[in-house]
């Protein structure tokens, strides 16, 4: 077996643990938490995947993230997947959470943000390269053909609750 994940249903309980692969083959819903980091300006991080991973090769993201894993909350993943990827170790504060039919799979999205005023250290198994852009920068490439698909639905349902600028300031 590979990464286990919760196969979940459409109130997001848990029916079984599974392979994630098998998840995605299958069309199980699982669960994924993601991170929209801002820095001390209010500007988003966005970054470029590797040309070589198995899940949106070379598309841009505005989102670092992944799998919740068995037993793990979804604020608990965002942590991990934060400290996995950019190599920082902060709280990320939950926004909101809805069922993405996905391009790949259907899975409910935890989206959180946290604001970085650390330098990162982003894996290069993750992150081929990132910037930091305002919110009309990125407004400006979110709808290109080279951006994650499921990322543009996460990007609209977060504008349309008025997340502001500055979330924590």
């Amino acid at each position: 077996m590979g990464e286990l994940v919760e196969r979940v249903d459409e109130q997001d309980h848990v029916v079984a643990v599974v392979d994630r692969g098998e998840a995605i083959r299958e069309r199980w819903m699982h669960r994924v938490a993601t991170i929209v980091c801002r820095d001390g300006d209010g500007r988003i991080l966005v970054h470029r995947r590797p040309d070589d991973v198995s899940r949106f090769p070379g598309q841009f993201n505005w989102m670092l993230g992944g799998a919740v894993d068995v037993g793990e909350s979804y604020e608990e993943a965002a942590v991990r997947e934060l400290a996995e990827e950019l190599g920082v170790h902060a709280d990320p504060r939950f926004v909101l959470k809805f069922l993405c039919d996905g391009v790949i799979s259907p899975y409910w999205l935890g989206l959180h943000e946290v604001v970085i005023t650390v330098p990162v250290q982003p894996d290069p198994k993750e992150v081929a390269w990132f910037d930091w852009l305002t919110e009309p920068e990125l407004e400006e490439i979110v709808r290109r053909s080279e951006f994650v698909p499921d990322a543009r639905e996460a990007f609209d349902r977060y504008r349309a609750l008025g997340a502001p600028s500055h979330p924590f300031g």
